[in-house]
């Protein structure tokens, strides 16, 4: 756990959890000053974004309310423009604006990105800067997922503030309908391959 994550999640009310539950002496190292890092997207951070097609996104609204969205896309439609941003296109949608509307009045987001697959989980904070597709359409185009022919209404960038690896327990296996194909390929092709062994046999004896 990096430095900041640890300054921007352990709040006083989480620190005084922490020290009734019996945790927080472990934790504090985690403040210490011999901690640093993890506002600054490396290599791995990275390349887990990009494999990604969805993530988890949290906002908050005006009255205090947390709402949470999946935002799904092919892998790659999340875009790294540097070590501190990520971005990403916001196509025409169910027109509630529930998300944008919170992030115009409190730029704060928190993301949460999964592989189920190989059970690793990336929690991400940052801020946001909403630009209107129409007044940069050059830059909307280059956000723009592979393959998508939908209408591009904004783009969401995320000024990365801290980012923290989950521990993996509790994270169940699940397999989309792609990976799942890749997961069982040999098998079908050995599958394949006794079906023709058998037919072949079959014909030999008749």
């Amino acid at each position: 756990m990096a430095l900041s994550f640890a300054k921007l999640a352990f709040t006083p009310s989480v620190l005084a959890e922490q020290e009734k539950r019996g945790s927080a002496e472990g934790y504090a190292k985690f403040l210490s000053d011999e901690r640093q890092g993890g506002d600054v997207l490396t290599m791995a951070e990275a390349a887990f974004l990009l494999e990604r097609d969805g993530f988890y996104m949290s906002t908050v609204s005006e009255t205090g309310w947390p709402y949470v969205q999946f935002r799904g896309g092919p892998a790659g439609f999340i875009k790294l423009l540097d070590e501190k941003t990520i971005g990403f296109a916001d196509l025409a949608g169910n027109r509630q604006y529930l998300s944008t509307g919170n992030l115009r009045a409190n730029p704060r987001v928190a993301l949460i990105a999964m592989d189920y697959p190989n059970a690793r989980r990336l929690k991400l904070w940052g801020r946001v800067r909403i630009i209107e597709a129409e007044d940069n359409p050059e830059a909307a185009e280059a956000l723009r997922p592979q393959g998508s022919t939908a209408r591009i209404e904004r783009l969401v960038l995320i000024t990365v503030e801290a980012f923290d690896w989950n521990c993996p327990r509790h994270i169940p296996r699940r397999l989309t309908v792609e990976e799942f194909a890749g997961e069982t390929l040999e098998l079908r092709k050995e599958v394949e391959r006794l079906k023709a062994a058998l037919a072949q046999a079959t014909s030999t004896t008749a």
